[in-house]
C-alpha cells in the first residue's frame, strides 16, 4: 500500500489535486485581500453567497497554474512560482484599496516593469527584496525548466499538451468582454455587473470577477444613432458657430499657454474634520485671485488616476463616457494609435510648438509613447531637465525647478509656445519628506503625512507666484492653466466617510490670461473643459469641437460617475431638456466617432 502511495505521488494526477488545492486556497486568499482581509465576509462570499463565482474564478486560477507548471515541468517549482505571485497580487490589491479606494486592474500589472517608481513606493529595502525574490524566482524557473527536459517521453507529451490546452484557453478567458465568451456567459448567469463603481464591481463579483470584467474592452459602446452623415451634420452646425467666433480674433497677438499639472495639489481645509494652522495656501489664493476663472475642479478618482486627468484635459474628452474597463487610456487604448486629436494638436495647427515636461522617468503610463501620438515636438523628462533641485533628499524634483524648466523653454523660440507640464514635487510618499514642517493639524497633530503634505503644497504656492511673476516679463503673453490633479491618500478613514464623495474628488485650479483683467469668475469644473477654456481666450482660434464643448460647459460644468454638477448642485444622475440633451448626446457621438468609430469628424478639432 506505501509503494503504491509513493508512485502515486510522483505522478501528475497527484500534481493536479495539489495545484487544485493551491488554487482554491489563492482564490479565497484573493477574496480576503478584496475584502480587506475580513475572513467572515471572504469566506461568506466563497461558500455561501457567490459561491458559482467563486468556483468560476478559481476554474481560471486552474488553467494558470497549470500553464506555469508546463513551464518550469515541476509542479512543485510551478505552484512556488504561481503562489508567491499571488502572494503579492493579493497585497498590491490592499495596498491599492487602501490609498486610492479601488482595485487592482488587469492593465495595472504592466506597472510591475517601471522600476523608479516602484523603488519610490516600496523604498529601497523593500524594493531590493522584491528584486532578489523576483530574480531568485526567475533563475529557478529557468533551472527547472533546463532540468525538466530531461523527463520521460510520456512526461513530455503530457506536459505540452497541457502547455497547448492552457495557453488557448488563457487566450480565451482574454476575450472575456468579447460577444458570446462562454465564460462571461457563466459568469452573467448569476453576477450583477456594477460598472459605474469597481470597488463595488470588484465585491459583488469576487476579485477575479472583477478582474475579468475588466480586460480589453472597446473604448465606448456604439451609440444608436451613429453614422457618418450624423456626424458631419454635427460639424458643419459648430464650424458656423467657430469660423463666426474666430472673425474677432485675426489680429490678437497669439500667447503661450501654460498647462500646469499640479500633483495632489488640493486644500485640505475643504474636507470636514480638517484644519491646518496657519494656512498652507495663503499665497496660492492670491496667485488665484488674479485668473480670469478660479474654483474647483472635479477629479475622476480620490488618491490616484493622474495619466486619466491629464487624459482629459489634453484632449477634451470625459472618462465617464468611456466602457468602465477602459481603466486607463494612456496604456490601454494611445500608444496603440498614430495620432489622437487633442489641444497639441489644435495648437500646432495655429503654428505653435509643443513641449511637454515631466521630471520623472518616460515610462511611467507610457508617456513617452503617449506624447508622440499626440504630438508634441518633445519631451523632457527627469533625464534631460536642466534643473533638477529638490526639497528633500527623499523627494522629488521641485516644482521651482520644473517651473525653470518651463522658463526655458519659453526663452528659446520666438515662436508661440503650448507648454504641458506634469509636477512631481507633491507626489507621496510624504512620511519622511521633511525634517520639520511649518504646518499643524488640529486633531491629528502628529500625522507627518498630513504636516509634511501641507509643507508640499505651501512650497508649491511660493512656487507658482515666482513662476508667475517672472512670466510678466516676457514679450508675449501668457495664459496659463493650474490645477491639481487629485487628492492625496493620505485622510484617515474617518475623514473620508464623513465627508461626500464629491467633496474628496474637488482639487484646486485656476486660469491666469495675462491679457485679460477682468474679474474672475469662481466655479466648478471638470479637466476636459480645459481645452475649450484655452481656445475661447484671445489670439488662439476655436474649433469645432471646442464650441461643443463650450455650450455643454454652460448647463453642465462638471460631471463624472455619480456625479453630476447641474443647475448649482451635486446629483447622482441628471434629466436634461430637449436642447441641452441634443448638445449632450452630440458630444457623446463624437467622443464614440474619435475613440471607437471612424474618426469621421478629424476636422472638428482643427480651426
Amino acid at each position: 500500500m506505501k509503494d503504491k502511495w509513493k508512485v502515486f505521488i510522483r505522478t501528475p494526477w497527484f500534481g493536479s489535486l495539489v495545484s487544485l488545492l493551491v488554487v482554491l486556497v489563492s482564490n479565497y486568499y484573493l477574496q480576503l485581500a478584496q475584502n480587506e482581509w475580513s475572513f467572515r465576509l471572504a469566506t461568506k462570499f466563497a461558500f455561501s453567497w457567490h459561491t458559482e463565482k467563486f468556483l468560476l474564478g478559481a476554474l481560471v486560477l486552474y488553467v494558470l497554474n497549470l500553464f506555469i507548471v508546463s513551464i518550469s515541468g515541476s509542479f512543485i517549482v510551478g505552484n512556488l512560482f504561481y503562489g508567491i505571485g499571488i502572494l503579492m497580487l493579493g497585497i498590491a490589491n490592499a495596498m491599492k484599496m487602501s490609498y486610492r479606494m479601488e482595485p487592482i486592474y488587469p492593465d495595472d500589472l504592466k506597472m510591475v516593469a517601471e522600476w523608479t517608481m516602484l523603488k519610490d513606493i516600496l523604498g529601497t529595502p523593500l524594493f531590493a527584496l522584491f528584486l532578489i525574490i523576483l530574480i531568485s524566482l526567475f533563475l529557478w524557473l529557468v533551472y527547472s525548466f533546463y532540468k525538466s527536459l530531461k523527463l520521460s517521453v510520456n512526461h513530455q507529451k503530457l506536459r505540452v499538451l497541457t502547455l497547448l490546452v492552457t495557453s488557448l484557453l488563457l487566450v480565451y478567458v482574454s476575450h472575456f468582454n468579447q460577444p458570446n465568451n462562454l465564460l462571461k456567459k457563466a459568469y452573467d448567469k448569476t453576477a450583477l455587473w456594477i460598472p459605474y463603481s469597481q470597488k463595488m464591481n470588484y465585491y459583488n463579483t469576487g476579485f477575479m470577477g472583477g478582474f475579468l470584467f475588466n480586460l480589453k474592452v472597446d473604448g465606448m459602446e456604439k451609440p444608436e444613432n451613429y453614422s457618418k452623415e450624423t456626424i458631419e451634420k454635427i460639424i458643419n452646425d459648430y464650424q458656423i458657430k467657430a469660423d463666426k467666433s474666430n472673425e474677432v480674433k485675426q489680429e490678437q497677438k497669439q500667447p503661450d499657454v501654460i498647462y500646469v499639472m499640479s500633483e495632489s495639489f488640493s486644500d485640505p481645509s475643504k474636507l470636514d474634520g480638517i484644519e491646518v494652522t496657519p494656512d498652507p495656501l495663503k499665497t496660492y489664493r492670491h496667485v488665484a485671485s488674479e485668473g480670469i476663472l478660479r474654483g474647483q475642479m472635479l477629479s475622476q478618482n480620490y488618491g490616484g488616476g493622474t495619466a486619466n486627468i491629464e487624459f482629459e484635459a489634453l484632449t477634451g474628452f470625459s472618462m465617464a463616457l468611456l466602457n468602465p474597463q477602459m481603466t486607463t487610456p494612456y496604456t490601454m487604448m494611445l500608444p496603440k494609435r498614430e495620432s489622437f486629436p487633442s489641444l497639441v494638436s489644435t495648437l500646432k495647427n495655429q503654428n505653435y510648438e509643443t513641449t511637454a515636461i515631466h521630471p520623472y522617468n518616460t515610462s511611467m503610463y507610457k508617456r513617452n509613447d503617449v506624447y508622440k501620438t499626440f504630438g508634441f515636438d518633445s519631451f523632457i523628462d527627469e533625464k534631460k531637465m536642466k534643473h533638477q533641485d529638490k526639497l528633500s533628499k527623499e523627494g522629488f524634483i521641485s516644482d521651482e525647478s520644473a517651473f525653470n524648466e518651463v522658463l526655458d523653454v519659453l526663452e528659446e523660440s520666438d515662436k508661440p509656445q503650448f507648454i504641458h507640464l506634469v509636477t512631481m514635487q507633491t507626489h507621496m510618499p510624504y512620511t519622511n519628506k521633511y525634517a520639520k514642517s511649518d504646518y499643524e493639524i488640529s486633531d491629528f497633530k502628529d500625522d507627518t503625512n498630513l504636516s509634511n503634505y501641507a509643507q508640499d503644497i505651501a512650497y508649491t504656492s511660493k512656487a507658482l507666484e515666482k513662476f508667475i511673476e517672472k512670466t510678466k516679463k516676457n514679450d508675449r503673453p501668457v495664459l496659463l492653466v493650474f490645477w491639481g490633479d487629485h487628492l492625496p491618500s493620505i485622510y484617515p478613514d474617518s475623514i473620508i466617510k464623513k465627508n461626500q464623495k464629491e467633496v474628496t474628488h474637488l482639487t484646486e485650479y485656476f486660469v491666469y490670461d495675462s491679457q485679460d483683467q477682468t474679474p474672475g469668475m469662481n466655479q466648478i469644473i471638470s479637466p476636459f473643459y480645459f481645452p475649450s477654456v484655452v481656445t475661447q481666450t484671445k489670439g488662439i482660434k476655436t474649433t469645432a469641437f471646442s464650441e461643443l464643448l463650450r455650450e455643454m460647459h454652460e448647463f453642465l460644468p462638471a460631471f463624472e460617475q455619480e456625479m453630476y454638477y447641474y443647475n448649482q448642485k451635486w446629483q447622482k444622475d441628471v434629466s436634461l431638456p430637449k436642447k441641452e440633451q441634443r448638445i449632450w448626446d452630440e458630444y457623446q457621438l463624437i467622443q464614440y466617432d474619435i475613440v471607437s468609430g471612424e474618426n469621421y469628424s478629424q476636422k472638428m478639432f482643427k480651426n
